[in-house]
């Protein structure tokens, strides 16, 4: 005969796994995304304090597809490969560029779009062309940890390279007059010059072309092409136009003024 105790013990052991099971079917079943959402309008955080962008609505349909709910980790871009390398998170989506030096240690989706580094410069700078500002005595803010500062790293010669960890403290090197440049993204280039425009233009010829593209683990081939499949409907269905047109019409009609490609 089984004792009421033993049973009440047999009872709770029951509960605790049966409750294991469902936290683990839940969590098994969560795609969370790694984003540093301090890069608006792609990813930051609204009023609210709501992730909110042109990434967090793609990560919500990616979710969709997958028929998986989406948990977004908030992670300092340079902490956002070791974070899927260990597991934290499930993928990235963060504005994050396909390199070679990137393919080394993540894989990558096809890419979903296309974009160009460009340069932020003070509103009466000389300064032309990446060859105007790479000379001696010059200095060319670069936020640590992008593209930005890894093609900085292997073209600038003469320049004095001055990296920062936030956008925000790079910008105001060159409205200060501290550095001569900023060499980002000619979007988030733009953006800065729309902001200040008594103090900063923008040069927005790209100097070097890039695709931005989820990272994933090297194991994950299965979700890789999942998510290759979602990527290839979402644009056919008008998807990132819709985005486009959502977060990014200004831009869109800037960059077509000029004649410069635009992202989608």
């Amino acid at each position: 005969m089984i004792r009421t105790g033993a049973i009440r013990t047999i009872l709770i052991v029951a509960l605790v796994l049966f409750l294991a099971a469902c936290s683990s079917k839940r969590a098994g079943n969560e795609l969370v995304v790694g984003m540093d959402l301090s890069y608006p309008p792609f990813e930051t955080i609204d009023t609210t304090g709501k992730p909110t962008g042109v990434s967090v609505d793609l990560a919500e349909a990616l979710g969709k597809s997958l028929g998986r709910s989406v948990h977004i980790e908030n992670i300092p871009f340079t902490g956002l490969i070791p974070s899927l390398k260990t597991g934290k998170i499930d993928c990235i989506i963060s504005s994050m560029t396909d390199t070679p030096e990137r393919r080394t240690s993540i894989a990558f989706s096809d890419p979903y779009l296309t974009i160009g580094l460009a340069l932020l410069v003070a509103k009466n700078s000389s300064i032309q062309s990446i060859a105007d500002l790479d000379q001696p005595g010059k200095t060319l803010a670069v936020r640590q940890g992008t593209t930005g500062e890894v093609w900085a790293r292997g073209h600038i010669r003469q320049a004095r390279i001055l990296a920062l960890e936030k956008e925000s403290a790079a910008v105001m090197e060159v409205t200060q007059g501290n550095a001569d440049g900023f060499l980002y993204d000619q979007m988030s280039v733009w953006k800065n010059a729309q902001e200040q425009p008594s103090s900063t233009r923008a040069l927005l010829a790209p100097i070097q072309k890039e695709n931005w593209a989820i990272g994933l683990r090297l194991d994950s081939q299965d979700l890789r092409q999942k998510i290759n499949g979602f990527l290839e409907t979402f644009r056919a269905s008008g998807g990132f136009e819709k985005l486009g047109d959502k977060y990014l019409s200004d831009q869109k009609a800037a960059f077509q003024s000029q004649g410069i490609a635009f992202y989608f």
